[in-house]
Parts: C-alpha cells; structure tokens; sequence
C-alpha cells in the first residue's frame, strides 16, 4: 500500500515519527512535508496529500497538524476524499469499515504519540466492510 504523508509544523514530530513506523511495516510512504519545525501554512501540505489520494497515486494519505481540524477541512474539499479526523482507536476503525475514509487527520497535541502510533495501526489494518448501506452513503456524499 501506497501512503501520502504530510503535516504542519505543530505535526512535523509526529509525522516523522508515523513514517518510520510505517516503513518498518513495510509500507511505501512519500512525505510532502513539511520538513522542518518552522512555522507554516497547513493547507500547503493538506493540498498536496489530498491530491496525491485524489488521482489516485496513492492508496491513502495521513495529515498531521496541531489539532488535525485544519488538515481535515482541507483535504475534504477535493472529489474522492474522506478524510477523518480521529483521536480515538473506535472512530479510526469505525470510518474505514463505514466511510471507507482515505485520509486520516490527527492532531498532535491532541493525543499522546502512542495514541496517534495505535490509531494508524488500526486505521491502516481495517478494511471497508462493503455493506449495501454504506456504500449507498458514501455513494450520496459523491
């Protein structure tokens, strides 16, 4: 599987973080930055994931900022994109299997680096479940 990863200066630790531990597991990760822990504007690198996943480069994508919230509203304005912001291991398991979500947002300082390490575990193992009813709503979000 194919990842795009990015986030803001508030995620760079984070985000460096989550692509070692993505690496070890033998997944293929790109990082559009940022690659520093300067300040700077978040949409730059929710743009540049969010169209990666879009035209379909990449499998899914993972942004990173302070609260996530930005990350996220950015990345659902492009066609194709769910992205979820999560912080708890249930809704990172519940949008894959229900929403089929392609790019997870999390904010760093909002959880601990081990709970955003096990909810990208999870959000990565966890499959869509191709229920008629989900995919007649996402099918609406379209």
């Amino acid at each position: 599987m194919k990842i795009a990863i990015g986030a803001d200066h508030g995620g760079y630790e984070y985000k460096n973080n989550i692509i070692d531990l993505l690496k070890n597991k033998g997944y293929e990760v790109k990082d559009f930055g940022t690659y520093s822990n300067e300040s700077c504007d978040y949409p730059e690198f929710a743009k540049k994931v969010a169209e990666s996943v879009a035209n379909g480069n990449f499998d899914r994508g993972i942004l990173i900022c302070g609260t996530g919230i930005g990350m996220s509203i950015v990345a659902n304005k492009f066609k194709g994109i769910r992205a979820a912001l999560c912080s708890d291991t249930f809704s990172a398991k519940a949008t894959r299997e229900h929403n089929n979500s392609n790019i997870l947002c999390m904010g760093a300082r909002v959880i601990s680096f081990e709970k955003a390490e096990e909810i990208t575990r999870i959000w990565l193992e966890t499959e869509f479940s191709q229920e008629e009813r989900h995919i007649r709503r996402i099918n609406m979000i379209e």
